[in-house]
């Protein structure tokens, strides 16, 4: 018996109803992406999960608030973004740098290289002002469109194409002259 695959919009009218398993769906479905906002907020597992956590508790609390005006996933990601530069605001975590690109692992020398590139990236992307890092957080790390991130960040869409273009530019100047000038989508 094939189990028939339920839209967001679907899943929260059922959950609004009483049946609450059902949000387990949605955690299901979007526990990874949120994870990943909570790493590029807070840089480690640990509060990256509790992140996660309280993403979704939040957003079962206001479930009602959900007006289907755009996808679920947007509104969803709207909490994760507004609890991530809230929670931002108010402590400074320090911790591991984020995995940005992956490794090959075919040699130690590469491995080196992807942990260099890696780190000086990071290194760059960190410096950028929030409202320009936070654009190409969702641009490059969470491969949204510049329409996307307008509706998570409440930017507008040519702010959001500003803001990744401007902190393109300065990763680039700030990248010039390291290996990880050759990194090609910057």
């Amino acid at each position: 018996m094939t189990r028939e695959l339920k839209s967001d919009e679907q899943i929260v009218r059922s959950v609004l109803k009483g049946n609450q398993e059902d949000f387990r769906e949605i955690v299901d479905r979007y526990q990874k992406q949120i994870f990943i906002i909570g790493r590029r907020f807070f840089y480690n597992n640990d509060d990256a999960s509790d992140f996660t956590q309280e993403v979704f508790i939040q957003a079962y609390k206001n479930l009602k608030s959900f007006r289907g005006l755009s996808p679920f996933r947007f509104w969803l990601f709207k909490i994760a973004y507004n609890l991530g530069i809230n929670r931002k605001k108010s402590i400074r975590v320090e911790g591991e740098l984020p995995v940005l690109l992956s490794s090959d692992h075919e040699t130690p020398e590469k491995d080196h290289v992807s942990e260099e590139l890696r780190y000086l990236v990071q290194k760059a992307v960190d410096t950028l002002p929030e409202k320009y890092r936070i654009c190409i957080d969702f641009y490059f790390f969470m491969s949204m469109s510049h329409k996307e991130i307008s509706k998570v960040t409440g930017f507008p869409v040519n702010t959001v194409k500003s803001h990744v273009l401007r902190a393109k530019r300065i990763l680039k100047n700030t990248l010039q002259g390291t290996i990880a000038e050759e990194y090609h989508e910057l």
